[in-house]
Protein backbone atom coordinates (compact mmCIF):
# COMPACT_ATOMS: atom_id res chain seq x y z
CA UNK A 1 0.00 0.00 0.00
CA UNK A 2 1.50 3.32 -0.94
CA UNK A 3 0.96 6.48 1.06
CA UNK A 4 -1.98 7.62 -1.03
CA UNK A 5 -3.89 4.41 -0.33
CA UNK A 6 -3.52 4.64 3.44
CA UNK A 7 -6.71 4.98 5.46
CA UNK A 8 -6.05 8.57 6.50
CA UNK A 9 -8.56 8.53 9.36
CA UNK A 10 -7.15 5.38 10.97
CA UNK A 11 -3.53 6.55 10.60
CA UNK A 12 -4.33 9.98 12.04
CA UNK A 13 -6.31 8.47 14.92
CA UNK A 14 -3.58 5.95 15.78
CA UNK A 15 -0.92 8.69 15.78
CA UNK A 16 -3.10 10.95 17.94
CA UNK A 17 -3.81 8.18 20.48
CA UNK A 18 -0.17 7.05 20.55
CA UNK A 19 1.36 10.48 21.07
CA UNK A 20 -1.22 11.39 23.71
CA UNK A 21 -0.47 8.25 25.71
CA UNK A 22 2.08 7.95 28.52
CA UNK A 23 4.64 6.80 27.56
CA UNK A 24 4.29 7.90 23.93
CA UNK A 25 3.98 5.16 21.29
CA UNK A 26 3.55 4.80 17.52
CA UNK A 27 2.25 1.57 15.89
CA UNK A 28 4.98 -0.36 14.08
CA UNK A 29 2.62 -1.31 11.22
CA UNK A 30 3.02 2.23 9.87
CA UNK A 31 6.71 1.61 9.16
CA UNK A 32 5.58 -0.07 5.97
CA UNK A 33 4.85 2.53 3.34
CA UNK A 34 6.56 2.20 -0.08
CA UNK A 35 9.86 3.59 1.30
CA UNK A 36 9.62 1.55 4.50
CA UNK A 37 9.08 -1.63 2.47
CA UNK A 38 12.32 -0.96 0.54
CA UNK A 39 14.24 -0.16 3.72
CA UNK A 40 13.10 -3.38 5.36
CA UNK A 41 14.28 -5.35 2.32
CA UNK A 42 17.70 -3.69 2.82
CA UNK A 43 17.62 -4.59 6.54
CA UNK A 44 17.03 -8.26 5.69
CA UNK A 45 20.28 -8.25 3.67
CA UNK A 46 22.41 -6.71 6.46
CA UNK A 47 25.22 -8.86 7.95
CA UNK A 48 23.94 -8.14 11.48
CA UNK A 49 20.36 -9.13 10.64
CA UNK A 50 20.74 -12.91 10.92
CA UNK A 51 16.99 -13.69 11.07
CA UNK A 52 16.32 -13.83 7.32
CA UNK A 53 19.46 -15.87 6.54
CA UNK A 54 18.76 -18.39 9.28
CA UNK A 55 15.13 -18.91 8.30
CA UNK A 56 16.15 -19.15 4.64
CA UNK A 57 18.61 -21.88 5.62
CA UNK A 58 15.86 -23.84 7.39
CA UNK A 59 13.44 -23.59 4.47
CA UNK A 60 16.10 -24.36 1.87
CA UNK A 61 17.52 -27.43 3.63
CA UNK A 62 14.32 -28.82 5.20
CA UNK A 63 11.43 -27.81 2.92
CA UNK A 64 10.62 -31.41 1.98
CA UNK A 65 10.28 -32.44 5.65
CA UNK A 66 8.30 -29.27 6.44
CA UNK A 67 5.77 -29.94 3.66
CA UNK A 68 5.68 -33.74 4.10
CA UNK A 69 2.66 -33.79 6.43
CA UNK A 70 0.38 -31.61 4.30
CA UNK A 71 1.44 -33.47 1.13
CA UNK A 72 0.78 -36.83 2.81
CA UNK A 73 -2.93 -35.93 2.78
CA UNK A 74 -2.80 -36.40 -0.99
CA UNK A 75 -5.36 -33.72 -1.77
CA UNK A 76 -5.43 -30.07 -2.96
CA UNK A 77 -4.83 -27.50 -0.20
CA UNK A 78 -4.56 -23.78 0.46
CA UNK A 79 -1.23 -22.19 1.34
CA UNK A 80 -2.02 -18.99 3.25
CA UNK A 81 0.79 -16.63 4.21
CA UNK A 82 0.30 -13.97 6.89
CA UNK A 83 2.69 -11.06 6.30
CA UNK A 84 3.87 -12.32 2.91
CA UNK A 85 6.28 -9.44 2.19
CA UNK A 86 8.34 -9.94 -0.96
CA UNK A 87 8.06 -13.74 -0.78
CA UNK A 88 11.84 -14.17 -0.76
CA UNK A 89 11.80 -17.19 1.56
CA UNK A 90 8.37 -18.53 0.67
CA UNK A 91 9.42 -18.93 -2.96
CA UNK A 92 11.53 -21.90 -1.80
CA UNK A 93 8.30 -23.70 -0.87
CA UNK A 94 6.37 -22.41 -3.89
CA UNK A 95 9.03 -23.53 -6.38
CA UNK A 96 9.18 -26.98 -4.82
CA UNK A 97 5.38 -27.41 -4.85
CA UNK A 98 5.12 -26.26 -8.47
CA UNK A 99 8.00 -28.54 -9.49
CA UNK A 100 6.27 -31.49 -7.81
CA UNK A 101 3.03 -30.54 -9.63
CA UNK A 102 1.14 -30.24 -6.33
CA UNK A 103 -2.39 -28.83 -6.61
CA UNK A 104 -2.68 -25.85 -4.27
CA UNK A 105 -3.73 -22.20 -4.13
CA UNK A 106 -1.50 -19.48 -2.64
CA UNK A 107 -3.09 -16.66 -0.60
CA UNK A 108 -0.48 -14.04 0.38
CA UNK A 109 -1.80 -11.68 3.07
CA UNK A 110 -0.11 -8.35 3.78
CA UNK A 111 -1.02 -4.93 5.19
CA UNK A 112 1.07 -3.31 2.43
CA UNK A 113 -0.57 -3.16 -0.99
CA UNK A 114 2.66 -2.08 -2.71
CA UNK A 115 4.42 -5.23 -1.48
CA UNK A 116 1.52 -7.45 -2.62
CA UNK A 117 1.61 -5.83 -6.05
CA UNK A 118 5.33 -6.49 -6.42
CA UNK A 119 4.95 -10.06 -5.15
CA UNK A 120 2.15 -10.83 -7.59
CA UNK A 121 4.19 -9.42 -10.49
CA UNK A 122 7.32 -11.40 -9.57
CA UNK A 123 5.34 -14.65 -9.16
CA UNK A 124 3.58 -14.11 -12.50
CA UNK A 125 7.03 -13.87 -14.06
CA UNK A 126 8.76 -16.69 -12.14
CA UNK A 127 5.90 -19.16 -11.61
CA UNK A 128 3.20 -18.29 -14.16
CA UNK A 129 1.29 -21.55 -13.50
CA UNK A 130 0.81 -20.67 -9.81
CA UNK A 131 -2.68 -19.71 -8.58
CA UNK A 132 -2.22 -16.51 -6.51
CA UNK A 133 -4.98 -14.62 -4.66
CA UNK A 134 -3.51 -11.63 -2.74
CA UNK A 135 -5.36 -10.32 0.33
CA UNK A 136 -4.55 -6.83 1.62
CA UNK A 137 -5.41 -6.93 5.31
CA UNK A 138 -4.03 -7.34 8.82
CA UNK A 139 -3.29 -10.78 10.30
CA UNK A 140 -6.24 -10.76 12.64
CA UNK A 141 -8.81 -9.37 10.23
CA UNK A 142 -7.83 -11.85 7.53
CA UNK A 143 -8.17 -14.72 10.02
CA UNK A 144 -11.64 -13.48 10.96
CA UNK A 145 -12.76 -13.28 7.32
CA UNK A 146 -11.02 -16.49 6.11
CA UNK A 147 -11.44 -15.55 2.44
CA UNK A 148 -9.50 -18.70 1.49
CA UNK A 149 -11.74 -21.16 3.35
CA UNK A 150 -13.33 -23.62 0.91
CA UNK A 151 -13.25 -26.85 2.89
CA UNK A 152 -9.77 -27.82 1.69
CA UNK A 153 -6.94 -28.38 4.20
CA UNK A 154 -5.02 -25.21 5.03
CA UNK A 155 -1.35 -24.64 5.75
CA UNK A 156 -0.95 -21.18 7.28
CA UNK A 157 2.52 -19.62 7.07
CA UNK A 158 3.46 -17.06 9.71
CA UNK A 159 7.17 -16.72 9.00
CA UNK A 160 9.89 -14.16 9.68
CA UNK A 161 9.41 -14.07 13.48
CA UNK A 162 6.34 -11.89 12.85
CA UNK A 163 4.67 -13.15 16.02
CA UNK A 164 7.61 -11.61 17.91
CA UNK A 165 6.33 -8.16 16.89
CA UNK A 166 3.66 -8.53 19.56
CA UNK A 167 3.96 -8.48 23.34
CA UNK A 168 3.04 -11.69 25.21
CA UNK A 169 -0.64 -10.78 25.70
CA UNK A 170 -1.08 -9.68 22.09
CA UNK A 171 0.81 -12.73 20.77
CA UNK A 172 -1.64 -14.97 22.63
CA UNK A 173 -4.47 -12.98 21.06
CA UNK A 174 -2.99 -13.60 17.59
CA UNK A 175 -2.76 -17.33 18.40
CA UNK A 176 -6.43 -17.20 19.47
CA UNK A 177 -7.22 -15.71 16.05
CA UNK A 178 -5.19 -18.49 14.42
CA UNK A 179 -7.28 -21.05 16.30
CA UNK A 180 -10.54 -19.37 15.22
CA UNK A 181 -9.23 -18.95 11.66
CA UNK A 182 -8.38 -22.65 11.24
CA UNK A 183 -10.26 -25.93 11.48
CA UNK A 184 -9.25 -29.19 13.10
CA UNK A 185 -6.31 -30.75 11.23
CA UNK A 186 -5.17 -27.49 9.61
CA UNK A 187 -1.47 -26.76 10.02
CA UNK A 188 0.47 -23.62 10.86
CA UNK A 189 4.18 -23.01 10.24
CA UNK A 190 5.45 -20.22 12.49
CA UNK A 191 8.88 -18.57 12.54
CA UNK A 192 10.42 -17.79 15.93
CA UNK A 193 13.67 -15.98 16.68
CA UNK A 194 15.24 -17.92 19.54
CA UNK A 195 16.95 -16.50 22.63
CA UNK A 196 20.73 -16.28 22.16
CA UNK A 197 23.69 -14.05 23.07
CA UNK A 198 22.16 -10.64 23.92
CA UNK A 199 24.76 -8.72 21.89
CA UNK A 200 23.99 -10.74 18.75
CA UNK A 201 20.33 -9.78 19.14
CA UNK A 202 21.02 -6.12 19.85
CA UNK A 203 23.35 -5.78 16.86
CA UNK A 204 20.56 -6.99 14.58
CA UNK A 205 18.52 -3.89 15.50
CA UNK A 206 21.38 -1.39 15.52
CA UNK A 207 23.37 -2.02 12.35
CA UNK A 208 26.58 -0.13 11.56
CA UNK A 209 25.21 1.27 8.30
CA UNK A 210 22.29 2.93 10.11
CA UNK A 211 19.59 1.41 7.90
CA UNK A 212 17.54 0.29 10.92
CA UNK A 213 17.79 3.85 12.23
CA UNK A 214 16.53 5.15 8.86
CA UNK A 215 13.67 2.61 8.95
CA UNK A 216 12.62 3.92 12.36
CA UNK A 217 13.02 7.58 11.35
CA UNK A 218 10.93 7.01 8.22
CA UNK A 219 7.93 6.80 10.52
CA UNK A 220 8.44 10.47 11.42
CA UNK A 221 8.91 11.35 7.74
CA UNK A 222 5.64 9.63 6.95
CA UNK A 223 3.75 11.54 9.65
CA UNK A 224 5.29 14.79 8.34
CA UNK A 225 4.23 14.00 4.78
CA UNK A 226 0.80 12.48 5.31
CA UNK A 227 -0.39 14.34 8.41
CA UNK A 228 1.23 17.75 7.81
CA UNK A 229 3.58 17.49 10.81
CA UNK A 230 6.93 19.16 11.53
CA UNK A 231 9.02 16.45 13.21
CA UNK A 232 12.73 17.31 13.00
CA UNK A 233 14.49 13.97 12.51
CA UNK A 234 17.80 15.39 13.71
CA UNK A 235 16.22 16.08 17.10
CA UNK A 236 15.51 12.37 17.64
CA UNK A 237 17.73 9.31 17.95
CA UNK A 238 17.08 5.63 17.32
CA UNK A 239 17.58 3.56 20.49
CA UNK A 240 17.12 -0.24 20.69
CA UNK A 241 17.19 -2.26 23.94
CA UNK A 242 17.17 -5.99 24.74
CA UNK A 243 16.00 -7.66 27.95
CA UNK A 244 17.33 -11.25 28.15
CA UNK A 245 14.76 -12.17 30.82
CA UNK A 246 11.62 -11.22 28.87
CA UNK A 247 13.32 -11.83 25.51
CA UNK A 248 11.98 -8.48 24.32
CA UNK A 249 14.00 -6.29 21.97
CA UNK A 250 12.38 -2.85 21.88
CA UNK A 251 13.00 0.14 19.61
CA UNK A 252 12.51 3.76 20.60
CA UNK A 253 12.83 7.22 19.11
CA UNK A 254 14.30 9.46 21.80
CA UNK A 255 13.89 13.24 21.80
CA UNK A 256 17.33 14.85 22.18
CA UNK A 257 15.96 18.12 23.56
CA UNK A 258 12.78 19.77 24.83
CA UNK A 259 10.66 20.43 21.75
CA UNK A 260 7.17 20.91 20.42
CA UNK A 261 5.85 19.09 17.37
CA UNK A 262 2.79 20.28 15.48
CA UNK A 263 0.62 17.83 13.52
CA UNK A 264 -1.54 19.92 11.20
CA UNK A 265 -3.99 17.14 10.31
CA UNK A 266 -4.78 16.72 14.02
CA UNK A 267 -4.70 20.44 14.75
CA UNK A 268 -2.64 19.57 17.81
CA UNK A 269 0.77 20.29 19.34
CA UNK A 270 2.76 17.64 21.19
CA UNK A 271 5.33 18.53 23.86
CA UNK A 272 8.47 16.45 24.30
CA UNK A 273 10.78 16.70 27.28
CA UNK A 274 14.50 16.17 26.77
CA UNK A 275 15.16 12.42 26.35
CA UNK A 276 11.49 11.51 26.34
CA UNK A 277 10.93 8.43 24.16
CA UNK A 278 8.43 7.14 21.62
CA UNK A 279 8.11 3.35 21.72
CA UNK A 280 7.88 2.09 18.12
CA UNK A 281 8.50 -1.65 17.95
CA UNK A 282 8.91 -4.87 19.88
CA UNK A 283 10.66 -8.03 18.68
CA UNK A 284 10.35 -10.86 21.19
CA UNK A 285 12.76 -13.80 21.28
CA UNK A 286 11.51 -17.19 22.47
CA UNK A 287 12.80 -20.39 24.01
CA UNK A 288 11.51 -23.73 22.67
CA UNK A 289 9.76 -24.26 26.02
CA UNK A 290 7.88 -20.96 25.64
CA UNK A 291 6.92 -21.91 22.08
CA UNK A 292 5.51 -25.25 23.25
CA UNK A 293 3.47 -23.54 25.98
CA UNK A 294 2.14 -21.01 23.46
CA UNK A 295 0.99 -23.83 21.17
CA UNK A 296 -0.77 -25.91 23.81
CA UNK A 297 -2.50 -22.93 25.44
CA UNK A 298 -3.72 -21.84 21.98
CA UNK A 299 -5.24 -25.16 20.94
CA UNK A 300 -2.38 -26.48 18.81
CA UNK A 301 -0.08 -29.49 18.93
CA UNK A 302 3.62 -29.07 18.10
CA UNK A 303 4.37 -31.47 15.24
CA UNK A 304 8.04 -30.61 14.79
CA UNK A 305 10.65 -27.91 15.43
CA UNK A 306 12.92 -27.15 12.46
CA UNK A 307 16.13 -25.32 13.49
CA UNK A 308 19.06 -23.81 11.59
CA UNK A 309 22.61 -25.13 12.08
CA UNK A 310 23.44 -22.59 14.84
CA UNK A 311 20.03 -22.92 16.52
CA UNK A 312 19.41 -19.18 16.18
CA UNK A 313 15.97 -19.58 14.63
CA UNK A 314 13.09 -22.07 14.54
CA UNK A 315 10.30 -22.74 12.07
CA UNK A 316 7.73 -24.69 14.07
CA UNK A 317 4.96 -26.82 12.58
CA UNK A 318 1.75 -26.86 14.61
CA UNK A 319 -1.46 -28.78 14.00
CA UNK A 320 -4.86 -27.48 15.06
CA UNK A 321 -6.45 -29.90 17.56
Amino acid sequence: MNAKNTDFGTFAQDVMLGLNSTPKTLPSKYFYDAKGDKLFQQIMALPEYYLTRKEYEILESQHEQILAKILALGEPFNLVELGAGDGFKTKILLRYLVKEKVEFNYFPVDFSGSVLEELQQSLASELPELSVSPIQDTYRESLKKQEWEDGKPNLILFLGANLGNFGVKEAKNVIDHLRVGTKRGDMVLLGFDLKKHPQTILNAYNDKQGITREFNMNLLDRINRELDADFDRDSFMHWPTYNPVSGECRSYLVSLKPQQVTIGALNQNFEFEAFESIFTEISKKYSLTEIGSLASSGGFHVEENFLDSEEYFADVLWERV
